[in-house]
């Protein structure tokens, strides 16, 4: 080889070297995405063809795939479409997606959307299950994204202590209640349901006036809430089921902003002798914040003997600015989940020995209280 042809070999072969690696380097990082999400795609096809044997989706075509988009981005904002329509182009012209990738994706979409028809259908003609206690997955499933959005972004909650409950077997949940709206039982469920090692279902017992209410009581079994009576709840821990109960009832959430964080009195001792009678630990369990998300001056009677429930308040906002009242203000939340008080050392009768049920509930409530005490010393601010 002459000097010239190795003069040219080496400049030749060097700069392009130099230039093709970044790009070599981006192409192989792509590809290599691509393949991931395509490993990803047939994974969850698989799945879902074991689930559903039968389902075969309309045969996929370019024009049908334009369709289906122009379709769906008929619902959005103009500059939502653009926005879209401009990622699709330029994944098509990096060439990101191939041919078996959108088939993958065409598969996945339509069965998106019959699955969701097929739930539709069902909830009207009642075609769905429950458990014994009438809790719908399903429905669950739908609502969790809410109160997921509720606990992390709008209330910010900070949950302690909740490797406290085991990870398996039954346990009674012993709150303090506030609020005027029980958004407390809520939040205390999606704690468990979000942080938990286990994420178990609370069963939360709910006062005898929710019934009353439209829609409230039907919601509320769907989501795994009972009828508040001490039958329930035995029969809910003999279940090794997790069951939260709030034992100031509603003289807890109807309070008046000035007793906030003052308990009220335990109503009778129930919650006791549920635990004492199925074997089951209690952990007294602390909520902060939801206190000031109603600054509830008065109560009126005449109202809550118009609306049925046992209280009707008088707030800032309600019922001054009607159902916008209702809107709770977005306060920051601390639900702390105390150490179990373990009462399997009581004998078969301990039950019905009113002085240590009246005993236990007393240690439970200046437990509770003395919780929120040091979550008060310690937060430094309602909203922040």
């Amino acid at each position: 080889m002459s000097s010239e042809e190795m003069g040219g070999a080496v400049t030749g072969v060097e700069p392009t070297d130099m230039e093709a690696t970044p790009k070599a380097d981006t192409t192989a990082a792509s590809e290599e995405i691509r393949q991931e999400l395509v490993a990803e795609l047939d994974g969850l096809i698989r799945r879902l063809r074991a689930i559903t044997p039968d389902y075969e989706p309309p045969r996929y075509s370019r024009h049908r795939f334009v369709a289906m988009v122009e379709e769906s981005l008929q619902k959005l904002p103009r500059n939502v479409q653009l926005d879209v329509l401009d990622r699709l182009r330029t994944a098509f012209n990096e060439q990101w997606f191939d041919p078996d990738t959108w088939k993958g994706v065409w598969y996945m979409v339509n069965y998106t959307v019959k699955y969701n028809a097929d739930l539709v259908q069902r909830r009207f003609t009642g075609e769905y299950d429950t458990d014994e206690w009438g809790v719908d997955w399903e429905f669950l499933d739908v609502a969790r994204p809410f109160f997921t959005f509720l606990y992390k972004v709008y209330w910010r909650v900070r949950a302690t202590g909740i490797e406290h409950i085991p990870i398996q077997g039954r346990t009674l949940l012993v709150a303090n209640h506030s609020g005027q709206l029980p958004w407390d039982g809520t939040m205390i469920a999606t704690a468990v349901m979000s942080d938990h090692a286990a994420q178990r279902l609370v069963r939360t017992l709910y006062s005898d006036w929710v019934p009353r209410v439209p829609f409230i009581s039907a919601w509320m079994v769907r989501i795994g809430q009972t009828l508040a009576t001490k039958d329930n709840g035995v029969r809910l821990l003999e279940q090794d089921e997790l069951v939260a109960v709030f034992p100031e009832g509603h003289k807890g959430i109807g309070k008046l902003y000035r007793d906030r964080y003052q308990l009220a009195r335990f109503d009778q001792g129930d919650f006791v002798q549920m635990a004492l009678e199925a074997q089951a630990p209690i952990i007294p369990v602390s909520v902060v914040g939801a206190e000031e998300t109603y600054v509830t001056l008065a109560k009126s009677a005449t109202g809550a003997k118009m609306a049925g429930t046992p209280y009707f308040p008088i707030s800032l906002t309600f019922p001054w600015l009607g159902l916008l009242g209702l809107v709770p203000l977005p306060t920051r939340w601390y639900i702390d989940f105390g150490e179990p008080i373990v009462l399997d050392g009581y004998g078969p009768d301990a039950a019905q020995n009113l002085v240590l049920v009246s005993q236990l509930s007393d240690q439970v409530r200046n437990t509770i209280q003395e919780m929120i005490h040091g979550r008060l010393a310690q937060r430094p601010s309602v909203f922040f």
